[in-house]
């Protein structure tokens, strides 16, 4: 029996889902009756330690375009600043809305203490708070079997168009989109961050599809190729200007286009494709860890790592790392980098966390909130698994140690990507700019460049270190608990082609470029 349409007020809370495509609760909304499009600035959230302005500067273009295409459809974005559970109050007493339509979040722990209190309030309220999926994660799954069809069956569906109308509620007037969320975040200055918004989402996937994405699976790991061969697309589904089926849609109508071309350059794009909507796949696949295990934020994955580095935590080396004045020059020149655009590319963002995690031996907690704060792109669910694996405290990973010198000799050959970053070594010979305290004195008097004084020389010796924090961390990995424990997260959040892989695999496996 079809239930009948509701024409009370329907509040659609938009979170991280910045669009009105492909956006199912706001299309179920407005079939029920009037629509209330709320944002809420929320400033508390803009006050945690994993919050930056430039996080705000993408979102606010997000909320321009946004609201220009929700007036188009009849009803502005309502913007009201401060505590959300006040705010839906305020909004009830005014409206007497009777559902809350969102969709389902996977944030950061404040947000997930945030959404409890909502729950609280609905159902103090007697209102109806519908919450619906937007990725293939799964809520309340408990383990990860049939998982991967599920996220196919997700991924499948139709991509719902906006609706053709919005019914309006009157009488709302919505509070100015603000230039900061809290007085106490202040802008920072002299960056080239990726532009947010509709329209710069959908300029990205096109140019990706047209043209940028055939070099994707041979460019993706230099920080020289990478800019342009990948698709760049992550600060857009961060934040939901685009959604994650919108993207897959449009990636496999591409592929669909080489049907039967056996051209060299159909087989490129095929290649490169099929890497793309794997990594499509590791978005939701990680994100559904912190939705099953919203502790990984917090505490080491593996309880058997708990102790191995916190108490030895080096604040000299952190302010280093995270200044990019190590005296290892890819390390450097990707930290600047990233500092200045908001983005770098996943194989040098592993190597900058392995580097902070084994090399420097940093506990992981702080880090990650210094590359939370620095990525535009800064998605809880993918950040702090990925923080976790790249540190070797998840139990069920290969430990990956990159040799500093080496990345930079493979992925930098020529240094220009250091010489861009890093001007002060310029001047400084191809053959040792990739290891620059090896330079005699008499060469680097010869250029001006003096090591420890124009440029740092390196804060540890990365071989020794690398040895040591593989010998410590494979010395937990096989204490018997250690292994109960292991095989226990692989059963409850690994894939299950990582099982398959871990059945194999020798315990302490691990990946070096000595």
């Amino acid at each position: 029996m079809t239930r009948p349409a509701s024409r009370a007020p329907q509040l659609v809370w938009f979170k991280r889902d910045l669009r009105v495509q492909d956006h199912l609760p706001l299309v179920a909304a407005a079939e029920r009756g009037p629509v209330i499009p709320l944002y809420v600035v929320e400033p508390e959230l803009w006050a945690q330690p994993d919050a930056a302005w430039r996080h705000w500067a993408f979102i606010r273009t997000c909320l321009q375009t946004l609201d220009r295409d929700l007036t188009g459809l009849g009803q502005p974005l309502l913007l009201r600043r401060g505590e959300v559970v006040a705010v839906l109050d305020e909004m009830h007493r005014r409206t007497g809305f009777t559902t809350l339509w969102s969709h389902e979040e996977t944030g950061n722990g404040w947000t997930f203490a945030r959404d409890r209190r909502v729950a609280a309030w609905v159902r103090d309220r007697g209102i109806e708070w519908i919450e619906l999926p937007q990725t293939g994660v799964v809520r309340g799954l408990r383990n990860r079997d049939g998982w991967a069809a599920r996220w196919e069956q997700r991924m499948s569906e139709r991509v719902n168009a906006a609706p053709g109308v919005l019914a309006p509620v009157p009488g709302l007037r919505s509070d100015p989109l603000p230039d900061l969320p809290r007085e106490t975040l202040p802008p920072e200055q002299g960056l080239s961050l990726q532009p947010g918004g509709r329209d710069e989402g959908e300029k990205t996937l096109a140019s990706f599809l047209a043209d940028r994405g055939k070099a994707y699976q041979a460019g993706m790991s230099s920080p020289l190729t990478a800019w342009d061969a990948c698709s760049r697309l992550s600060p857009h589904l961060a934040w939901g200007c685009l959604s994650l089926r919108e993207v897959v849609h449009a990636s496999r109508a591409r592929v669909a286009g080489f049907q039967g071309d056996m051209s060299a350059d159909a087989k490129a794009w095929r290649r490169s494709l099929r890497s793309f909507e794997e990594r499509l796949h590791w978005h939701c696949h990680f994100i559904q860890k912190l939705e099953s295990r919203p502790s990984i934020e917090f505490r080491n994955l593996m309880s058997s790592c708990d102790g191995l580095r916190e108490a030895e935590f080096d604040p000299g080396r952190f302010q280093a790392w995270s200044r990019g004045e190590t005296g290892f020059p890819l390390v450097d020149a990707c930290m600047r980098s990233l500092r200045a655009t908001g983005w770098l590319n996943f194989r040098m963002r592993a190597m900058l966390t392995a580097f902070a995690s084994y090399h420097l031996w940093l506990h992981w907690r702080e880090p990650a909130l210094h590359l939370a704060r620095v990525f535009t792109d800064y998605e809880p669910g993918i950040h702090y698994n990925q923080i976790q694996m790249q540190s070797g405290t998840t139990g069920i990973n290969a430990l990956r140690i990159y040799n500093p010198v080496k990345q930079s000799v493979d992925q930098d050959p020529e240094g220009r990507f250091i010489r861009r970053w890093l001007p002060e070594l310029s001047a400084v010979p191809d053959a040792w700019l990739h290891e620059p305290w090896r330079m005699s004195r008499p060469l680097q008097d010869s250029i001006g460049v003096r090591i420890g004084h124009d440029y740092p020389e390196p804060i540890v010796d990365h071989i020794a270190n690398a040895r040591i924090a593989r010998q410590r961390i494979i010395a937990v990995r096989k204490q018997p608990e250690s292994r109960l424990e292991s095989h226990s997260i692989q059963k409850t959040m690994g894939s299950r082609r990582g099982a398959r892989r871990a059945r194999k695999a020798p315990t302490g496996q691990t990946e070096l470029e000595f």
